[in-house]
């Protein structure tokens, strides 16, 4: 007996897109393109590419349908599946010493205790991955589908050192299939969680000086510190690093850059922000990240916000916008249709974030009040009290330690909230308060801040988006 096809099932269809002028819709399920069956999304994005197409749909009554498909190169059918990745999650096999889920208190949502370490989210969400649940198998289809670039969590080159930090016995056998990476010419991204006395100082130089050996196809490289809670008990022993571990850190980056731009006109290897702002040491210039390929582990953030910002308030001014309460303009042409604003106009607001960031936002907000002085904006740093007070990130920040520490202070008339304290495409805090919930609590309205300069100038200045 044939086996039946299982396919994959369509979960939406965008309105006016092939799929839709085909009479496909939710619960249908497609079984094959051009013949082949697929693995996951990314057989599906390599196979729909093609200008000729046959898809075979099943129905959701059961019949069968094969459509012969005319398109643009690389046009989308305009289908999304019930599972993104059209696959089940891949969960992580290791047990890093350092890894944040095990630093979790019980009782949170279960998702937040999923440990993925899947290469296809790597190339479609940034995340970073081990390697080591990677089979020979994925390596030639990231090879295939050219799936860059794959952002790849190294820690050590030391194999010996990495089998012990993740606790996994086949860990130290992922350079052979980096090389096949690197050979194929596939794009990748690293980061380094360094932890103290165990993989900085001779280690780290090590790791670097190995991890060179990949370049041009290893663009990027990120050193960041260990994060730790209070909820640490029966964990490996780990220790927060100090000013002086910090300075030490960013020396030896810092002499790396020097020598690799010189030969490869490149910095590759870059401390995050923390390690700067634990040193008490000004952040790099701009041309030294490289393009910014590192913003997601906080590597040149706060420099990228800066200038931003400086870029996003000389538009302004250029155009010869004077701040109003209640101004309203189009965040990308701000100036071109605002009026000008009485003198006694006011408009007072306050900024929420975490302890690691909090001086600098304050020092831009300043600069946008300086600039507009009938703007008054509060900045709070919020002490994580929910994950611990060396926890400083503004992105682990709970709704709870936000109503505690913001009750009965002077908010304004809108609360901005960055948007990382969010779960994913939701308006709920990592603790289940939502957006709605604070605001209530609060009696204030909030709003929801992108991560880059023009939005911070155009949220403190009462700017549309």
């Amino acid at each position: 007996m044939k086996k039946k096809r299982t396919g994959h099932i369509i979960k939406d269809i965008e309105a006016g897109s092939i799929a839709a002028e085909l009479e496909l819709a939710p619960g249908d399920t497609v079984l094959a393109v051009n013949g082949q069956e697929m693995e996951d999304v990314f057989d599906y994005r390599y196979l729909i590419n093609d200008e000729y197409l046959t898809v075979q749909v099943r129905k959701a009554d059961g019949e069968e349908w094969e459509l012969e498909i005319e398109k643009e190169y690389e046009e989308d059918l305009g289908i999304s599946f019930e599972s993104s990745l059209m696959d089940e999650y891949r969960s992580c096999r290791n047990h890093c010493i350092f890894f944040f889920i095990d630093q979790m208190p019980r009782g949170m949502r279960e998702t937040l205790y999923f440990k993925d370490d899947d290469s296809r989210l790597s190339f479609l969400q940034g995340n970073y991955v081990t390697l080591t649940n990677m089979s020979d198998h994925d390596i030639d289809r990231i090879i295939l589908y050219r799936l860059e670039p794959i952002n790849i969590s190294f820690h050590t080159m030391n194999p010996e050192l990495r089998c012990k930090m993740l606790r996994n016995r086949f860990a130290g056998d992922i350079f052979q299939k980096v090389r096949r990476l690197a050979d194929a010419g596939i794009e990748m991204n690293g980061q380094i969680v360094l932890c103290r006395g165990i993989n900085d100082g001779d280690e780290l130089e090590y790791s670097i000086r190995e991890l060179i050996k990949y370049l041009p196809y290893l663009r990027s490289v990120s050193v960041v510190p260990v994060g730790l809670t209070k909820y640490r008990d029966g964990l490996y022993p780990l220790n927060a690093f100090t000013p002086a571990d910090a300075e030490r850190v960013i020396d030896c980056i810092e002499s790396w850059q020097e020598k690799l731009y010189v030969k490869y006109g490149l910095h590759f290897i870059h401390a995050s922000d923390e390690w700067y702002i634990l040193a008490g040491r000004p952040f790099p210039e701009a041309d030294r990240y490289d393009g910014y390929l590192q913003l997601e582990n906080g590597v040149g953030m706060m420099r990228l916000l800066c200038e931003e910002t400086e870029e996003a308030l000389g538009k302004l001014q250029n155009a010869g916008y004077s701040a109003k309460s209640g101004a309203s303009a189009k965040r990308h042409d701000a100036a071109a249709d605002a009026e000008k604003a009485p003198e006694n106009a006011v408009r007072e607001v306050s900024l929420a974030t975490g302890q690691l960031a909090g001086p600098y936002l304050k020092r831009l907000c300043d600069r946008i009040c300086r600039q507009y002085p009938n703007i008054r904006c509060h900045v709070y740093e919020i002490r994580n009290d929910f994950f611990g007070e060396k926890i400083t990130v503004s992105g682990l920040i709970t709704g709870a330690d936000l109503l505690a520490q913001l009750k009965g202070q002077r908010l304004g008339g809108e609360l901005l909230l960055p948007c990382n304290m969010l779960r994913s495409g939701e308006w709920v805090f990592l603790d289940d308060v939502s957006v709605r919930d604070l605001e209530k609590a609060l009696q204030i309205h909030i709003r929801i801040v992108e991560s880059d300069g023009r939005d911070l100038v155009a949220a403190v200045l009462g700017l549309e988006n």
